[in-house]
């Protein structure tokens, strides 16, 4: 691992592959994820469970393994009673789960990890991160955010996963909360059709992020499939930068019932299409497995 590339030169040179979705792999292995707290509940409880689903998915062929971080947030750490600073530790702990599955994978080739970091919107756990627009300012956005980012940033990730961003507002605010932690980002929203979650234009999502130097990639993530070409076609376009796209199976969640409905639309031959249209990080969200990402590196490999 000590001479692992910077992920910013690797996209330069190719594409990389990102893992799937760590609450369906945390699922299957038998692990109830129903808490507000979802995946980030195991930091706590289940520690090893959750270096094991970042296993799986480089063993499966992922180069990046995005940490269990989306929904640990102080606020929601405290609503189960627990302080600031084991919290801490706690995100702390997520990129160490995941460098220790690198460490495990003996993979002879290099592996990054992405400390996740989720929208406002997750520490709430009532599906607002699919609409956005919570009703706080871009400085209350700023301020709920930094203390985590820099809690992450000071574990030593290969970079910042700000991701399943619904609106401009809460992008504009982590743009300014990534600032000056010298560790690079990626900027993902959630999307439905050609606009943001919040009804926004991509066009004008995307600028947001076109001159910031932090960020090394720019995208989308947790939406449907078929959303995916067109979104990653706006975001070379707009910002010139690498284009990094993980949607989820195509399913729909429910958040008032916490369930998913509808069928899987996700094929690893639609990866080729993002490829084409600038997208050079390229994995799966919620539902979307270790054997997706197979499907996916495989194609990928096979040019």
């Amino acid at each position: 691992m000590t001479s692992t590339p910077a992920l910013a030169e690797a996209l330069a040179a190719g594409t990389v592959v990102l893992d799937g979705g760590m609450s369906n792999q945390l699922e299957s292995a038998g692990h109830d994820l129903s808490d507000e707290l979802w995946s980030a509940r195991l930091l706590a409880e289940r520690p090893k469970a959750v270096t094991e689903a970042h296993l799986a998915y480089f063993r499966a062929g992922a180069d990046v393994a995005i940490t269990a971080s989306y929904q640990a947030t102080f606020e929601g750490f405290a609503r189960r009673g627990i302080g600031r600073d084991r919290a801490a530790r706690l995100m702390a702990s997520s990129v160490e789960s995941a460098k220790e599955a690198a460490r495990r994978a003996g993979a002879c080739r290099p592996l990054w990890v992405a400390a996740s970091v989720g929208p406002y919107g997750a520490m709430l756990a009532d599906g607002s991160e699919y609409r956005g627009r919570y009703g706080l300012t871009v400085d209350e956005l700023e301020r709920f955010h930094r203390p985590r980012l820099e809690v992450l940033a000071a574990a030593g990730p290969d970079v910042l996963a700000m991701e399943t961003v619904p609106d401009t507002d809460e992008a504009a605010a982590l743009l300014r909360a990534v600032r000056g932690l010298g560790v690079p980002a990626w900027l993902t929203y959630s999307v439905a059709g050609d606009r943001t979650r919040a009804g926004q234009p991509l066009q004008e999502a995307f600028a947001l992020a076109a001159g910031a130097d932090e960020v090394i990639a720019v995208g989308v993530n947790c939406c449907a499939p078929e959303d995916v070409e067109n979104a990653a076609a706006t975001a070379a376009r707009v910002t010139g930068k690498p284009v990094v796209v993980y949607p989820n199976s195509g399913e729909t969640w429910d958040a008032a019932s916490r369930a998913w409905s509808g069928r899987a639309t996700f094929t690893a031959d639609q990866v080729k299409s993002w490829q084409t249209a600038g997208a050079r990080l390229i994995g799966g969200c919620c539902r979307v497995g270790p054997e997706a990402i197979t499907g996916i590196a495989r194609t990928l490999t096979a040019g």
